[in-house]
C-alpha cells in the first residue's frame, strides 16, 4: 500500500504527515512501533481519558503522535525528513 503523505506545518516547524483512523487503543499503536526496525518509543503520556502523547525515534529523526479528532496524527521533527522514511513509519503502522 502506498501511503499519500500530508505536509502540514506545525507552530514548532515539526511537519504533520500522515493521519489514521483511531480504531485501535494507542497501546496497540505504541506495540506496533516498537515492532518497528530501528524504531524506539522515548516517552509517551495520557490522561487515559482523551488524549494521548507518543514519541519516537526511527532512521536519525523524532516523530511524535498524538490522538485529535478519532485519527492518530503523525509528526516529524524534521520537515525535511525523506518520504522514504515517513512512508515507511505509517506503511508499517496500517499493516494489519
Amino acid at each position: 500500500m502506498k501511503s499519500k503523505l500530508f505536509d502540514y506545518r506545525a507552530h514548532d516547524g515539526s511537519r504533520q504527515f500522515a493521519a489514521l483512523p483511531e480504531v485501535f487503543p494507542w497501546e496497540l499503536l505504541r506495540d506496533r512501533i516498537n515492532e518497528l526496525s530501528g524504531a524506539l518509543v522515548t516517552d509517551y503520556m495520557t490522561d487515559n481519558v482523551t488524549e494521548m502523547w507518543l514519541d519516537f525515534s526511527f532512521r536519525g529523526h523524532k516523530f511524535t503522535v498524538n490522538n485529535q479528532f478519532g485519527e492518530f496524527w503523525f509528526f516529524v521533527q524534521d520537515p525535511a525528513c525523506p518520504d522514504e522514511v515517513l512512508t515507511t513509519v505509517i506503511e508499517h503502522c496500517v499493516r494489519s
